[in-house]
């Protein structure tokens, strides 16, 4: 385990979308509207911009995901067997 594992883990956005790939493979990128609305609220586009302009390109950096842009779909990346034994952990004893 290296420092990139806690580090894409240590932001919730990232540690769900990771949480979600464990699961679900792939995954869309676009961030949904709590609402039901097809306007994203403003808090909403902020976490998809954090998404788009962050963490997306960190967890591809560290090879965790591989994301198409065009297509905004993320599948898990070369070196996500390197993070799932956390992601297992954190699913199986996560809050109830």
């Amino acid at each position: 385990m290296n420092d990139n594992a806690f580090n894409a883990l240590a932001h919730e956005q990232r540690r769900t979308l990771l949480l979600d790939l464990l699961e679900h493979n792939p995954q869309g990128a676009k961030v949904e509207s709590s609402t039901g609305h097809s306007v994203l609220t403003d808090a909403e586009q902020g976490i998809q911009v954090a998404m788009y302009h962050s963490h997306l390109p960190k967890l591809e950096d560290y090879g965790y995901i591989e994301w198409d842009e065009d297509t905004n779909e993320i599948s898990k990346g070369p070196q996500f067997d390197e993070i799932r034994p956390l992601l297992e952990f954190l699913a199986s004893n996560g809050p109830e």
